[in-house]
């Protein structure tokens, strides 16, 4: 991903919200309903027949002595609120340059949530859908357009986009803030927001015209590890009628959730670099100085942990016990996650590379990846050993420690260039992400790119895939293309997205199974 001038970017954002703001205002009318903190107004669009209630507050603003607490109750208020403008997101770097913001600002005082509904209501309540935001846990919002739910609304699904908060902001964890705490931990305040977001829902989505009782939860990257989080979380799990993940899981054998300790660790070096001597006195800090330390580039992030609250215990155990949700899963990874690289171009530089990564296990890698296409063998064991074995074991682990069915998919459709580009050459595959606006069918609101009629005839089946699920969790319906629970065997089949979506045998399967054994023996 390239960096942009944050003049240009934040001068396309104040376009594209005017263009929003001002279809509203010519295909709009007032809507009011009451939740637990007061009356809400929101706009019922005459385009599209969905209701939005937007900006939210699901929690109080974490913020002055709130900073680096778990999300505290919502005051309640007097009154209409209005519910018609993007509330702030998240603190956060301008890293990637496919995020177009709808927000009016940033802030620490994020949490704010957004909710589309279908006019027409089902007397029994309609299924709902909770889409957390991708972004490494350091960047993203509800309010991005690829996010939009009135689409999915439109199918008669309530759908709600959450914010959570991110970086230090959201993972800071320090042996004064688990002292302070009434379970003896910290950190993961971003993920327990996520949780209290899934609860605020739970109480109030009837007053949408929302069942409680059909909440299914999504995300891709950051988004979609958060989901397989709230599967295992004891403050969420039961909440929970279905999950969808997007290229993403917290049960990756290379990278387990670290203890408490490895996160205090961190936040001890981030408070040393602040000049601050403690948390009271961090928390009389500016956003600005908190920001700037942050993100000078010298520590990284803050990791996510078993904090004893929030995860109780490694992930992979909680699956292995049977104590996670018990619910249908849908989940997958796009063809080529990872295309960026400086990677290999002769069978022996790729020979090399592996030997010198891998110098215990080189002749088993090179058995799974071949030399002889030394660029595309890159490509996949770096993009498996990203984020793909851990969104496969994912799949795997609810298969098999649950007696709910799991759908699994490799999404194979190339995003198109941006308008006015000329690529150079084809891409390898389908990059990380680009899956995002196919499944909501939010072509129309990422109009950067040069989308065909494939484009479009993916999106609808990926979005009729998705709106079958978390109706019934099952994506089959009439007139798509069967897609197959996952089974076992060698090479169960797995779904390719594409404009013609077929299953079909994963041959790459006993890849998988060698880096698992490979990463889980280093593990003992």
């Amino acid at each position: 991903m390239t960096k942009k001038f944050p003049l240009l970017f934040f001068v396309s954002v104040l376009c594209f919200t005017s263009l929003a703001k001002a279809q509203e205002i010519n295909f709009g009318f007032a809507v009011q309903t009451e939740v637990s903190n007061g009356i809400l107004e929101g706009n019922y669009s005459t385009r599209t027949g969905v209701q939005h209630y937007l900006g939210i507050p699901f929690a109080a603003p974490p913020v002055g002595e709130l900073r680096w607490q778990p999300p505290q109750q919502a005051a309640d208020w007097q009154g209409v609120r209005m519910a018609k403008e993007f509330g702030p997101r998240p603190v956060q770097q301008y890293v990637y340059d496919d995020m177009r913001f709808r927000s009016p600002s940033v802030s620490e005082d994020c949490l704010y949530l957004n909710v589309w509904t279908p006019a027409r209501k089902d007397e029994t309540g309609l299924p709902v859908l909770i889409y957390f935001y991708g972004g490494g846990f350091t960047a993203g919002s509800g309010d991005e357009g690829r996010y939009d739910g009135e689409r999915l609304a439109r199918e008669g699904v309530v759908v709600i986009t959450p914010n959570y908060r991110l970086g230090v902001f959201g993972l800071l964890a320090h042996p004064e803030l688990s002292a302070e705490s009434e379970y003896g931990g910290s950190g993961n305040y971003g993920l327990m927001d996520q949780a209290a977001a899934i609860a605020w829902v739970k109480k109030n989505i009837a007053a949408f015209g929302g069942d409680p009782e059909r909440i299914t939860i999504a995300g891709e990257s950051a988004g979609s590890m958060s989901v397989s989080l709230q599967m295992v979380s004891p403050l969420s799990r039961d909440l929970l009628a279905g999950a969808v993940g997007q290229s993403g899981g917290a049960v990756n054998p290379q990278r387990p959730i670290p203890p408490l300790e490895e996160g205090e660790a961190w936040g001890e070096k981030f408070v040393e670099a602040t000049g601050y001597g403690s948390i009271a006195e961090l928390r009389q800090a500016s956003t600005r100085e908190l920001y700037e330390t942050y993100t000078a580039g010298q520590l990284g992030s803050p990791p996510i942990v078993i904090d004893g609250h929030f995860i109780t215990e490694d992930p992979t155990v909680t699956f292995r016990n049977g104590n996670q949700a018990q619910v249908p899963l849908l989940v997958g990874w796009t063809s080529t996650e990872r295309p960026w690289g400086n990677f290999p171009d002769s069978p022996v530089a790729f020979q090399e590379m592996v030997k010198e990564q891998f110098p215990e296990q080189s002749e088993e890698i090179l058995h799974h990846y071949s030399p002889e296409t030394p660029r595309r063998s890159a490509i996949e064991l770096a993009s498996d050993t990203w984020i793909v074995l851990g969104t496969w074991q994912w799949a795997n682990l609810q298969r098999q420690y649950s007696d709910q069915p799991v759908y699994r998919y490799r999404f194979d459709r190339i995003r198109p260039p941006l308008r006015g580009e000329q690529r150079e050459q084809e891409p390898d595959g389908a990059a990380h992400a680009t899956d995002i606006e196919y499944f909501l069918d939010n072509l129309s609101l990422s109009d950067q790119y040069a989308w065909e009629e494939e484009d479009r005839k993916t999106a609808s089946t990926m979005l009729s895939y998705l709106a079958n699920f978390v109706k019934r969790g099952d994506p089959n319906g009439e007139g798509l293309p069967q897609w197959p629970r996952l089974g076992e065997g060698e090479t169960p089949e797995v779904m390719l997205l594409n404009t013609e979506s077929e299953a079909k045998a994963f041959l790459a399967e006993p890849r998988y199974r060698y880096l698992l054994q490979m990463y889980e023996g280093a593990r003992r």
